[in-house]
């Protein structure tokens, strides 16, 4: 059969004119930084193991996932997952239920055994990792992957830090924990608990050790001076959480009031609340004023814990605790107003914040030191060449994601010194935004939400609260994916080109412009889903 006659033409003949020499702008592929990955401060490529999730590859998408976070299925549980407030599909329907995903593949890894590989070449460097938190725990993670020997000196009976002794078992089993810090000790990393470093310039020295990275918890309770006498019972909710860790358990009596408006305040008030008790947080501002996050504290009212907002706390004594009303004035301070209520409370529980011991540092020379936390450079160093630092010890928000991002970021430095280099990042491509996608091509998929334990079993047991997924809803859950500013090879440039000019380079490989046909129309860019290609000034 013959072929019409356009077909048969020659490129580059005068029947096929190489019409791109019309344009004045070209159109080029590009790959987009998207919303979720640059909020997330772990720094993981969450689209990245997304899309392997979304194709039914969960252990791929763990493996990917666990290059920059070794704790998915810690991260599934204690994440605030602002990644989720930033994602692009919040703009159709709702986030996609990143959380949810990644728990489930943190989870589906623990069920199936997936276990990390250990360095195939040793580098001969030893580096002394301090306290076997979220931090130290990532950076111990990313130090033996790149080579190095590491040890972690914890002061405590158990690894974990504050994720063990500030988050309840109701929020992060420990079964959970203990088998995702394992997982790392199985590639090499020896870990000495009970082991508390008072001096680290001697510690180095005795142990020979080629560099540090100091990841001490904040687990030191701030103090607030409240009037109480002789029988008052005043406790700080660190203490109570972390005895929540032994067989004994505080006791807290039946009326409980907690004081303060951060997370470890509704943790606490929670705990207390399934010990039996009748627990009441008193903060002295509002409730959008609250550093605790918005679900955590919905979470707690459901539960039954009380709120007494724009409330101080005068005196306790003898059972009895003093309240003083408190209003804002015009520039939305709180001030007091005089009026005095009196609670009933067998225990008044503190919940002001934590503090970093930092006398580990007192004779390192070189060290700044400034409003309890220790000031460090872009690579993660302090003042003291070979001494980095990082989670609760620097300046930073304090939560556990942080900290883990903080581990990751440290030992890439640290891996750079030890070699005599200096740790490159690399530079991040312009962002994604949602003007940029085109969610006509979407299907509207409404997001799976996570079963919860019944109220009755969440006021009297310390069962984990949330459910994960199945395999089908995080299969949907991955899906929902929107691929912002990265090609997934939908076809639709190829589809749409009036000229014929897209070339198709095949399966994981994308396409390519044939620029001698292409006439600079645009259309491939604003038909494009995901933002993925933008037009440029023609060279001249």
């Amino acid at each position: 059969m013959t072929k019409p006659f356009a077909i048969t033409l020659d490129v580059g003949s005068s029947l096929a004119n190489k019409t791109g020499s019309w344009r004045t702008h070209r159109p080029v592929y590009l790959d987009r930084l998207p919303p979720c990955n640059n909020q997330c401060p772990a720094g993981e490529d969450i689209q990245g193991w997304l899309f392997h999730a979304e194709s039914g590859d969960y252990e791929g998408a763990w493996r990917h996932l666990t290059r920059d976070n070794p704790f998915p299925a810690i991260m599934g549980r204690a994440c605030y997952h602002t990644c989720e407030g930033a994602c692009n599909r919040g703009k159709i329907d709702l986030p996609v239920g990143i959380n949810s995903v990644e728990r489930f593949l943190g989870d589906e890894a623990l069920k199936k055994g997936w276990a990390f590989v250990a360095p195939a070449k040793e580098t001969g460097k030893h580096v002394l990792v301090v306290g076997a938190g979220p931090s130290g725990m990532s950076a111990a993670y990313h130090l033996r992957c790149l080579g190095h020997q590491v040890t972690v000196a914890e002061a405590g009976p158990m690894v974990g830090g504050m994720m063990r002794f500030g988050i309840p078992k109701y929020r992060l089993p420990r079964e959970v924990m203990d088998a995702e810090m394992k997982r790392i000790t199985d590639i090499g990393v020896t870990v000495k608990l009970n082991t508390k470093v008072d001096d680290i310039m001697v510690s180095m020295k005795e142990g020979r050790f080629d560099a540090a990275f100091l990841a001490v918890g904040a687990h030191i309770a701030k103090r607030a001076f409240i009037p109480s006498g002789d029988a008052s019972h005043v406790m700080d909710a660190v203490a109570v959480l972390r005895s929540m860790e032994g067989e004994d358990k505080p006791m807290l009596g039946r009326r409980v009031i907690v004081y303060g408006g951060g997370n470890t305040a509704i943790d606490v008030a929670r705990t207390a609340k399934r010990l039996g008790a009748e627990p009441i947080i008193v903060y002295r501002r509002t409730r959008d004023k609250m550093p605790a996050h918005d679900f955590e504290v919905e979470e707690a009212i459901e539960e039954g814990v009380m709120m007494k907002w724009l409330s101080t706390i005068k005196h306790t004594d003898g059972g009895k605790t003093l309240i003083e009303k408190m209003e804002l004035d015009a520039n939305g301070q709180p001030q007091p107003t005089g009026e005095i209520e009196e609670l009933e409370a067998d225990s008044l529980i503190l919940a002001l914040g934590q503090e970093v011991d930092l006398s580990l540092l007192d004779k390192v020379p070189g060290l700044e030191i400034a409003g309890g936390v220790v000031k460090v450079g872009a690579n993660m160093m302090t003042g003291h060449p070979g001494i980095f630092a990082g989670g609760d010890m620097v300046p930073a928000e304090r939560n556990v994601t942080v900290a883990i991002g903080h581990g990751k970021k440290a030992a890439r430095n640290i891996d750079a010194w030890l070699r005599g280099e200096e740790h490159k990042q690399a530079a991040k491509h312009e962002l994604a935004s949602f003007e940029m996608l085109n969610t006509w091509y979407y299907t509207d998929a409404p997001k799976t939400v996570r079963p919860t334990l019944d109220m009755i079993r969440r006021q009297s047991t310390f069962d984990e609260v949330q459910g994960g997924l199945d395999e089908s809803n995080a299969l949907f859950e991955a899906r929902r994916c929107l691929s912002c500013g990265n090609c997934f090879e939908c076809d639709n440039c190829y589809g749409v080109c009036p000229d014929n000019s897209v070339i198709k380079l095949g399966p994981g490989r994308r396409f390519q412009f044939n620029y001698d046909y292409c006439k600079g129309c645009g259309i491939c860019v604003s038909e494009c889903p995901c933002g993925a290609i933008k037009m440029v000034p023609e060279e001249i």
